[in-house]
C-alpha cells in the first residue's frame, strides 16, 4: 500500500509506503526520529554555530524548521538565491515530499545519528512507461505521434485525476536505480482496478519502452527528428498562412527541481499569438484565406492541446477535468486545421464566419461556445426572464437532432445549461405550448424558431449567441427566415441595456453565399473571416471565372492568343499542366513566339532560388511574367502575387483546383470592406481550358462557375447537358430514385446516385397482382411495413379470395410438423426460405450474403418477400421452403400516398409523423384508388381507413392518412407530385390507370434477321429497348398503353437492330447473332404472338432449304405457332 505525497508528471512522483517489506521503514521510527529531532535542535538554539554549516552548496543534505508542519524536518538544498539583503534556500523535505524556503542563518548541519534511517518519501517513476507528444510538420504536412523528453501537461493532469479519484493505491516495485524507485502503479476507482502504466499508454499519452537500450535509442531518435524539424522552421516565416495561427501548444514550462533550470518543451514547433488587446482594435474585419492541408483533417492536434487552449485563453474553463475525461471517452482525437483557427476567436466571443470543406461539421463552434458559456459571470447583468442565451439554426431537422445530441454529450460535464431541440410545423397550438423556461440553448431551424417567435416575443431577450449551421444551405432554403431573425436580434442587441454584454454571431458552412457579405456587413462587428476551401476563397476574392471549351489539339493556339496582348499593368501569369512534357511543349510554344516565360517541373532539377528571383524582380507595366510548372512544384514556390492562372491541364481534383487559385491570393478583392478605389486591374483571373478529356468534371465546374456568376459559354451548356445525359445512362441498372417517387422532384439529381428516368427492364409491371389490374383502380391494402409518413409497403388484399390468406396458412401448418423444420446447408443469393418470427412462418428471399463466410454460422440479409421489409438473420436459422410454397409470386407491393411532402423544403419526413402513422395504419386495413403505377409501386390517393358499423349497416370514413399528416403540422400540400411523375414519359397515360395492353404480333425471317410486326394504329410515343435476349417494346395510343416484353428464343445482335414506325405498325429489325432458321420468336408461348403466312412463301423461295428434314422442321414449329394462336385466339387483343 503507498500514498501519493507529490506529483510532478509520471515520471517523477514521491510516495510513502506501508508494509513488512526490508526497504520500508516501520511508520513508529518516523514518529520517534521526529520527536528526537525536535528536541535536538530545539535545545541547540543556544548554541547555534555548533549545529551551522559552515558552507551552503546545492545538494547538500541539511535539517532546516518547517513553518507549515512546525517542527524540524530533513531536506536537501535545491537552489540558493539572494533577496532582500539576505540569502535563502530553497528546500526539498525529503520526509514529506514539500518544498520550503529559508534563511540561510536558520540551516542546520544534519548530524549523522539523524541520518540512519531512509528518507520517508521515496522517489516514484512509472515502470518501463515513457512520454510521447504529437509531431506537426507543416512542411511535409504531417502529424504523427513521436516519443517525447517530457511530459505533456495533459498526461501529468490526466495521471493527477486517476490518483485523486482513487480509494486505494498499490505498487508493484521493479526495479531501484539512482535512489528512484520503478514501479507499476494499480489504483482502485469505483471498485474498479485500473493499472495507470496501461492507462496512459492506452490514452496514447505514454509508451512502454522494455530496456534501457530501447530508451537510449529512442531518445536519439527524438534528437534526429527534432533537428530535422527545427531545420524544417526557421525563426522568421514569410508564410501568411501561419501569421495569425492560434495558441494550441502554449504551455507552462515548469522549473526542474532536481537541476534548477526551465525545462524546455520536446515540441519544435514555433506558434503565434494575437493578443486580446490586437482582437479589438481597429474597425476593419479580420479575413485570412487558409490552403487546407492535404493530410486528413481528423488528425490535426490531440485532446490535450485543445484543452491546453482552453486553458490559455483569458476566459478560463471550470471543470476541464470533466470535459477532458469526456473528449477522451469519445476518443476524440483534437481540433482539425480548420478548427484550430475557428475555436480561439469563437472562445473569445468574436464573430466568425468559417467556410470550409468540414463546414458542415458542427464541432467547428459547439466546444468553444461551450466554453464561453460556462462564464457565468459574463450574463449576470441580462434580464431576468426565460430565453435562451444560445441560439443554434440548423438547415433541417436532421442536422439540428444531430447538434443537439452532441451537445447533450459535450454539455453534460459543464454547468447545466438545459438544451432544447424545437422542431415545430404549421399546428399554432403547438407552438403556444411550447415551453422554454429555464433553458439556455435552443437548437431549431429558421421556420421553426420564428413560429415560436409569434407567440413568446421574449426570445430575443437574453440572447447573446447566434449561429448558423451549414449557413449556405439556410440561405438557400430559408433566405427571408434568416434576414428576419437577424433584424430582430440587431434591434434587441442595440438597446443600451445589454450594450455590454457579449453579442457573437457565427457562421459555418462549405460555400460561401453572396447573402453572407450582407450578413457580415450589416450584422457583424469585427468578424474574422476563416476561409481554408480555396475555390471558396476565389469566389469571396472576386476572382474573374473564364472558361474556354475546346479541342485537346487546339488548347497551344488558344494559349498563345491569350498572352498575344500588351497589357496595361504588370501581368503575373501561371500555366499549370499536369505532366513533364506539357511543361516543355508549352514552355518552347511560349519561347517560340517571343514570350518570355520560366519553367519548373520535377524532372528538372529545383532551382527555387532562380524561378523566385525571376518572378519576384520589377517589371515595367505592360510586360508578361509567366511560370509553366506542374502542381507539385507549387507548396515550394509559396507564390500568392499572380494576377491570372490558366488551366492548360484540368484540374485533378477540387483541392489542386483550390491549391493553383491559392497563388493569386495577393489580389483577391475583399468583398466586405467597402473601396472607391477602382481595382480591376488587380482584379484575378482563371482560365479554365476545358476539353473532351474533361467530360467527367463538366458538371462540377459548371456548378462552380454559376456560383461564382461567371459568364458561362453556350457550348458549354450544351456540353454539360449531354454529360448530364451520359451520368443518367450510367445510372440505368439503378433503383428509381427514392425522392422522385415521393415527392415528384429530387433536389440533388446530379450528385443522387440513383436513376432519374424510366427502366422499361426494371419498372414494367412485374408479379403485380391480377386484381389490381382488373380493377378501376379502387382496391383494398393492407400496410405491413412503414418506411415513412407516406412510403409503406404491404399487400393488396382480395376480398373473395384472397391467395396469400390460404397460402400462410398452409405454410404454418406445415412447419408445425417438427420433422418439416429442415435447416439449409448453404443460403443461395435470391433463394427462397422459410423463416419462423416469433410463431408465424414466412417466406423470405436471401438477397444478400457476406463475400466471405468464415464460419458455419454468418449473418445474411433476407426479405419478407410478402410484406416487403428486409433484416439481417443467421443462415442458420433459414429453412427449406417446399416447391409447392413458392409458385404463388411476392405479395408485397410498394404504396406511396400523393400530394403530400414535409414542410419548410425539408427532404425526409420528421420522426414524429413517421411515428404517428406507423401506429395509426399498420396491419389494418384501408381503401385506396390507384393513381399511378410502375413496377412494383403503386401510387394512391386517397388512402382512408373504413370502419363498418353493424348495427346501422353502414360504413363510414374514418380518417384520411393524407389529412392525418397535413394535421401534424410537418406536412403540406404537394399538388405537383403526380403532374411532375407523369413528366417522367411511361406514367403519363396512366392517370385513370387503364390496364397495360400486349399487342398483336406477327413475325417472319430470312437467314440474317427476324421482322417482327407490332400491330397498333396511331402510335404517338413509344420506346424499343434491345438486349441479347429481349426485346421490349412500349407504346402509346390514344389513352392506352401496350408494352410488349419478348424473351427470345435465340440470341440477336443489339448493335445491328432497329425499330421503325409506319402508318399502324411498328417493325422491329432483328439481326440473328447466328445465321439460320428459328424454330419459334419466344422461349415461351404467347396467345398475342403469330407467325405471318403473308411471308410465308417469300420465305420458302429465297430460303436456305431445298426440301428434306430442315424445311419439314420448318414447318412444324410454324405449325405449332399456328396452333398456338388457334387455340388462343379468342383473348387476342382487338386492339
Amino acid at each position: 500500500m503507498v500514498a501519493v505525497a507529490r506529483i510532478e508528471d509520471p515520471s517523477c512522483f514521491w510516495v510513502t509506503m506501508k508494509g513488512c517489506e526490508p526497504y520500508i521503514v516501520d511508520e513508529i521510527e518516523y514518529k520517534n526520529l521526529n520527536a528526537e529531532m525536535n528536541q535536538f535542535y530545539d535545545k541547540s538554539c543556544e548554541n547555534v554555530d555548533e549545529v551551522k554549516p559552515v558552507t551552503l552548496e546545492k545538494g547538500q543534505i541539511c535539517v532546516v524548521f518547517s513553518e507549515e508542519l512546525k517542527c524540524w524536518c530533513r531536506a536537501v538544498i535545491k537552489s540558493i538565491m539572494y533577496c532582500a539583503g539576505h540569502y535563502q534556500t530553497e528546500c526539498f523535505l525529503v520526509d514529506y515530499a514539500k518544498y520550503t524556503i529559508v534563511k540561510t542563518k536558520d540551516v542546520r548541519v544534519a548530524m549523522k545519528a539523524f541520518m540512519q534511517i531512509p528518507y520517508r518519501a521515496k522517489k516514484c517513476r512509472l515502470h518501463c512507461t515513457k512520454p510521447v507528444t504529437l509531431r506537426i510538420n507543416f512542411c511535409e504536412d504531417t502529424a504523427k505521434i513521436v516519443p517525447a523528453q517530457r511530459w505533456d501537461n495533459a498526461a501529468t493532469q490526466y495521471f493527477q485525476s486517476l490518483l485523486k479519484a482513487t480509494t486505494q493505491i498499490k505498487a508493484k516495485l521493479c526495479a531501484v536505480e539512482d535512489n528512484t524507485f520503478d514501479v507499476i502503479l494499480y489504483v482502485t476507482i469505483k471498485d474498479e482496478k485500473v493499472c495507470i502504466n496501461d492507462e496512459l499508454v492506452s490514452k496514447n499519452f505514454a509508451r512502454f519502452v522494455e530496456t534501457e537500450e530501447d530508451t537510449g535509442s529512442l531518445a536519439k531518435d527524438q534528437e534526429n527528428q527534432t533537428s530535422l524539424n527545427v531545420e524544417s522552421f526557421p525563426v522568421k516565416i514569410i508564410d501568411p498562412t501561419l501569421a495569425f495561427r492560434p495558441v494550441l501548444f502554449e504551455e507552462k514550462v515548469p522549473m526542474n527541481l532536481e537541476t534548477g533550470h526551465s525545462v524546455s518543451s520536446s515540441s519544435p514547433e514555433k506558434t503565434y499569438q494575437r493578443s486580446s488587446t490586437d482582437l479589438n482594435e481597429g474597425t476593419k474585419s479580420i479575413v485570412k484565406v487558409f490552403p487546407g492541408l492535404p493530410c486528413k483533417e481528423k488528425s490535426a492536434v490531440p485532446t490535450d492541446r485543445f484543452l491546453q487552449f482552453l486553458n490559455s485563453d483569458p476566459l478560463k474553463t471550470p471543470k476541464i477535468d470533466d470535459n477532458q475525461w469526456e473528449l477522451t471517452r469519445e476518443k476524440f482525437l483534437g481540433p482539425t486545421f480548420t478548427e484550430s483557427y475557428c475555436w480561439p476567436p469563437v472562445a473569445r466571443g468574436c464573430d466568425v464566419v468559417a467556410i470550409s470543406h468540414q463546414g458542415n461539421d458542427p464541432f467547428l463552434y459547439i466546444p468553444p461556445v461551450l466554453t464561453f458559456l460556462q462564464l457565468g459571470s459574463c450574463y449576470k447583468a441580462l434580464p431576468n426572464r426565460n430565453g435562451p442565451l444560445a441560439l443554434i439554426l440548423c438547415p433541417g431537422w436532421k442536422k439540428a437532432q444531430l447538434v443537439f445530441e452532441l451537445l447533450k454529450t459535450y454539455g453534460r460535464c459543464s454547468r447545466q445549461l438545459h438544451p432544447m431541440l424545437i422542431i415545430l410545423g404549421q399546428n399554432k397550438e403547438e407552438a403556444k405550448r411550447m415551453k422554454i423556461q429555464g433553458c439556455d440553448v435552443i437548437v431549431t431551424t429558421p421556420y421553426s424558431f420564428l413560429r415560436l417567435y409569434e407567440h413568446n416575443c421574449l426570445l430575443f431577450c437574453r440572447l447573446c449567441h447566434l449561429v448558423f449551421d451549414e449557413i449556405e444551405v439556410l440561405f438557400s432554403e430559408a433566405t427571408e427566415q434568416v434576414f428576419t431573425i437577424l433584424d430582430c436580434y440587431k434591434k434587441t442587441v442595440i438597446t443600451e441595456e445589454l450594450e455590454y454584454l457579449p453579442h457573437q454571431i457565427i457562421a459555418v458552412g462549405t460555400h460561401w453565399n453572396k447573402h453572407i457579405a450582407r450578413l457580415i456587413k450589416e450584422f457583424m462587428n469585427d468578424p474574422y473571416v476563416v476561409i481554408t476551401a480555396m475555390e471558396e476563397a476565389s469566389i469571396y476574392g472576386n476572382v474573374h471565372q473564364v472558361v474556354q471549351h475546346c479541342v485537346s489539339s487546339e488548347r497551344t493556339a488558344i494559349l498563345l492568343k491569350m498572352l498575344d496582348f500588351t497589357p496595361n499593368h504588370l501581368q503575373k501569369v501561371l500555366v499549370f499542366t499536369d505532366s513533364v512534357d506539357e511543361v516543355e511543349m508549352v514552355h518552347q510554344a511560349l519561347k517560340s513566339n517571343s514570350i518570355f516565360a520560366l519553367k519548373i517541373h520535377k524532372e528538372k532539377e529545383f532551382n527555387f532560388t532562380y524561378v523566385l528571383e525571376h518572378w519576384t524582380k520589377s517589371y515595367a507595366s505592360g510586360n508578361h511574367v509567366v511560370l509553366v510548372l506542374t502542381d507539385d512544384c507549387v507548396q515550394f514556390l509559396g507564390i500568392t502575387d499572380a494576377s491570372c492562372v490558366i488551366h492548360f491541364s484540368f484540374p485533378s481534383s477540387s483541392r489542386i483546383f483550390g491549391q493553383r487559385l491559392y497563388n493569386m491570393s495577393d489580389n483577391f478583392h475583399n468583398v466586405i470592406e467597402e473601396s472607391s478605389v477602382d481595382q480591376e486591374h488587380t482584379k484575378a483571373r482563371s482560365v479554365v481550358l476545358l476539353t473532351e478529356n474533361n467530360t467527367c468534371r463538366a458538371l462540377g465546374i459548371l456548378r462552380y462557375l454559376k456560383r461564382a456568376k461567371a459568364e458561362i459559354p453556350l457550348e458549354l451548356h450544351d456540353f454539360t447537358a449531354r454529360v448530364l445525359e451520359a451520368e443518367e445512362e450510367k445510372k440505368f441498372a439503378r433503383p428509381l430514385c427514392t425522392y422522385l417517387k415521393a415527392f415528384g422532384i429530387c433536389k440533388n439529381r446530379t450528385v443522387c446516385p440513383d436513376r432519374h428516368q424510366i427502366n422499361l427492364q426494371i419498372d414494367m409491371l412485374q408479379n403485380m397482382p391480377d386484381k389490381m389490374t382488373q380493377t378501376s383502380g379502387r382496391v383494398t391494402i393492407l400496410p405491413l411495413h412503414i418506411v415513412n409518413a407516406t412510403n409503406y409497403f404491404g399487400r393488396i388484399v382480395d376480398k373473395q379470395q384472397d391467395q396469400y390468406t390460404t397460402l400462410a396458412e398452409e405454410i404454418n401448418e406445415y412447419f408445425k410438423e417438427p420433422s418439416n423444420k429442415i435447416p439449409i446447408k448453404k443460403a443461395e443469393k435470391l433463394a427462397l426460405y422459410g423463416l419462423c418470427d416469433e410463431t408465424l412462418f414466412h417466406r423470405v428471399q436471401v438477397v444478400e450474403t457476406p463475400p466471405k463466410k468464415e464460419n458455419l454460422f454468418f449473418n445474411v440479409k433476407i426479405k419478407y418477400i410478402d410484406e416487403g421489409r428486409t433484416r439481417q438473420v443467421q443462415s442458420s436459422q433459414l429453412l427449406h421452403l417446399p416447391a409447392r410454397f413458392q409458385h404463388l409470386p411476392p405479395q408485397a407491393v410498394e404504396f406511396i400516398v400523393c400530394r403530400v411532402k414535409p414542410v419548410d423544403n425539408e427532404i425526409e419526413w420528421n420522426p414524429k409523423v413517421t411515428h404517428y402513422i406507423h401506429h395509426k395504419i399498420k396491419g389494418k386495413p384501408h381503401e385506396a384508388k390507384i393513381v399511378l403505377t410502375l413496377g412494383n409501386t403503386v401510387w394512391i390517393d386517397p388512402m382512408v381507413r373504413v370502419t363498418r358499423l353493424s348495427d346501422l349497416k353502414m360504413y363510414v370514413n374514418e380518417y384520411s392518412v393524407r389529412s392525418e399528416i397535413l394535421s401534424t403540422g410537418l406536412g403540406t400540400d404537394n399538388p405537383e407530385h403526380v403532374t411532375q411523375l407523369q413528366k417522367l414519359g411511361v406514367l403519363n397515360h396512366m392517370n385513370d390507370l387503364e390496364p397495360s395492353f400486349y399487342p398483336e404480333i406477327k413475325w417472319f425471317q430470312n437467314e440474317v434477321t427476324v421482322t417482327v410486326k407490332v400491330k397498333i394504329a396511331g402510335i404517338a410515343d413509344y420506346k424499343c429497348d434491345f438486349s441479347k435476349e429481349k426485346v421490349i417494346f412500349s407504346a402509346c395510343s390514344g389513352d392506352k398503353l401496350y408494352l410488349a416484353d419478348m424473351e427470345l428464343h435465340q440470341y440477336i445482335l443489339t448493335e445491328k437492330s432497329s425499330c421503325v414506325i409506319k402508318d399502324k405498325e411498328a417493325a422491329i429489325i432483328l439481326t440473328k447473332e447466328k445465321k439460320g432458321p428459328w424454330c419459334k420468336l419466344l422461349k415461351n408461348k404467347n396467345p398475342h404472338v403469330s407467325f405471318d403466312f403473308e411471308h410465308w412463301e417469300d420465305f420458302e423461295d429465297k430460303g436456305p432449304f431445298p426440301v428434306g428434314t430442315k424445311k419439314l422442321h420448318c414447318t412444324s414449329a410454324v405449325t405449332e405457332d399456328l396452333v398456338e394462336s388457334s387455340d388462343d385466339s379468342s383473348v387476342e387483343s382487338d386492339e
